[in-house]
């Protein structure tokens, strides 16, 4: 399917013709008090006795040519475009849910600046990667969430994904399983398109169900890899999101709570799910080499609309604007003493 279309590549200029409406009723006052003031003079059929040359609808052309101009003008500068097209094609791709973990234990710093935001950033790298796939964020920790829809809006999906942050699931825990649950009913329906979930987490899954669900996730042709982000051997949460403050979560004991990355857990999962598990180090979270892989899957087409370039109509406009500002020039107020002797009808005496 094909049209033509028009658009103001900057519509927010177009409030400026609100200013036209005030243009007229000051030029409307003003012939009015002028009106007036020559009334005080003398009758106004012999006032243009004595001043021939005047001329009002000379005044009235002036005013509706600067009227136009500065409609035109404003009209440029919201920039009309014309010509393009938008054409329905087919790109091929395929379906990334990605399920991060958001508990407290991922302010840990043995993976800096700290588990979360190492994560963010490879996130975002691998978005700036993406072509024709479509992604989609979930965020958990006691409890999943949709952060980010199946989309193929990638300049969205990194704002959102900027704004992600450990507050924002209050109940705290790693619920694995509720998040690739939420994630294999949140892809598209399109079937035969193929469709990974890649789980960040540290692991300390406290809910035994993800195996089950990887692998029903499987059974459904949807791979499911891991990423295990830590050190297995343990460091001390942070209790704040500040890097130059050392105070760390305690227990009701007042003893310093550890975190360490569970890898048996994320490996059972990805087995189950038919995928691959990854570790990740303070150089390499492991998402580039995840796409790699992803990318050698199956690509399946998918609608989806381009926008051709538009064709800038504001110079044709300017010409235009140009143009009346010269015949304003050429335009007098008083008749011209050379112009009058003109009468293209006069006729002539027998």
């Amino acid at each position: 399917m094909e049209k033509a279309i028009f658009r103001f590549a900057h519509q927010e200029f177009l409030w400026l013709l609100a200013i036209l409406p005030v243009m007229i009723a000051v030029y409307l006052w003003y012939v009015w008090s002028k009106q007036k003031a020559l009334k005080k003079f003398g009758d106004p059929a012999l006032l243009k006795e004595l001043i021939p040359d005047a001329s009002m609808a000379r005044i009235h052309i002036k005013f509706i040519v600067i009227l136009l101009s500065v409609g035109l003008l404003i009209t440029a500068l919201a920039g009309p475009q014309f010509g393009s097209k938008i054409r329905e094609v087919k790109r091929k791709g395929i379906e990334i849910m990605i399920a991060l973990d958001v508990s407290n234990s991922m302010k840990a710093r043995d993976i800096e600046p700290n588990r979360l935001e190492r994560a963010k950033q490879s996130i975002s790298k691998l978005i700036d990667k993406l072509e024709n796939d479509r992604l989609g964020l979930i965020v958990f920790a006691g409890d999943a969430y949709m952060q980010i829809p199946i989309t193929g809006d990638y300049t969205s999906a990194k704002m959102f994904l900027s704004g992600v942050s450990t507050a924002m699931v209050s109940r705290q825990g790693t619920a694995i399983g509720s998040a690739i649950e939420l994630a294999m009913k949140s892809f598209s329906s399109q079937e035969e398109v193929s469709k990974a979930i890649i789980i960040i987490s540290d692991g300390e899954n406290h809910e035994g169900n993800a195996v089950d669900l990887a692998r029903s996730a499987s059974e459904k042709g949807i791979g499911v890899y891991t990423i295990g982000i830590g050190l297995p051997e343990g460091v001390p949460i942070p209790d704040s999101e500040s890097s130059y403050v050392r105070e760390y979560r305690r227990d009701r004991n007042g003893n310093i709570v550890t975190t360490r990355l569970n890898e048996q857990m994320l490996m059972e999962i990805a087995e189950a799910g038919n995928g691959k598990y990854f570790r990740a180090t303070s150089g390499n979270i492991g998402l580039n080499d995840l796409y790699i892989m992803l990318n050698k899957l199956e690509k399946t087409e998918m609608e989806s609309r381009v926008y051709a370039e538009y064709e800038e109509q504001f110079p044709a406009i300017i010409w235009i604007v140009l143009g009346l500002l010269i015949l304003d020039l050429i335009l007098l107020e008083r008749k011209n003493k050379w112009f009058k002797k003109i009468s293209l009808f006069k006729q002539a005496k027998p």
